[in-house]
């Protein structure tokens, strides 16, 4: 099936699966163009895109069943059935209450917890978060030596995390390199897969 062929597939599979969570179709056809144009481009094989949509929505509607405070602000990043979740709750038993909820979801591989107890972060901590992110993805969106598009970024009282696919070590650590540069980060938390991994074919 041609890359073209195969984007089709998998904006309509989205759609279907936007509108049984609840999403209105427009929203649907939207989010879905993007993630099937994005996914021709990925080094994640077609399935494994789309079964990972459907993880982060079904563990969406799992913290929303759950606890309204966690849903709105725990992150959920999803590559190849691994589970990154990040935020700020305000209280500790939050934190283990949205693994357990995570690892309810069909699909999921391995959760990691990163997310923090802080009641003190603000409007400037969650500016701050959002400009280094904005950075960080036009750096490594230019980087001609980096394959932008396989990588998640999510940065949280500045604390940068990344989720993905490396095509080498190299690659990575550049990435690393780029995050480690721009003003206010505080460290770079990497859970990077190299393309070659074998871990990727269990």
């Amino acid at each position: 099936m041609t890359k073209v062929g195969i984007a089709l597939r998998l904006t309509f599979t989205l759609i279907g699966i936007a509108i049984l969570s609840g999403c209105s179709t427009t929203g649907a056809v939207i989010g879905a163009g993007a993630v099937a144009t994005n996914t021709a481009a990925q080094e994640r094989p077609f399935q494994k895109a789309v079964t990972d949509v459907q993880i982060k929505l079904e563990i969406n509607d799992l913290f929303l069943r759950e606890n309204i405070s966690i849903f709105r602000k725990v992150n959920i990043q999803v590559n190849e059935g691994k589970v990154l979740l990040s935020g700020n709750v305000e209280l500790p038993e939050h934190r283990i209450i949205a693994v357990r909820e995570a690892w309810k979801a069909t699909g999921v591989r391995e959760v990691i917890n990163e997310i923090e107890v802080n009641n003190d972060s603000g409007i400037t901590d969650y500016a701050r978060d959002v400009w280094i992110n904005t950075q960080l993805k036009t750096i490594i969106l230019f980087d001609k030596e980096i394959t932008s598009i396989n990588y998640n970024i999510d940065t949280v009282n500045q604390s940068v995390y990344l989720l993905g696919i490396a095509q080498n070590e190299q690659e990575v650590n550049r990435v690393i390199a780029h995050a480690k540069d721009i003003d206010y980060v505080k460290r770079v938390v990497s859970y990077v897969t190299l393309k070659d991994d074998p871990s990727r074919t269990q």
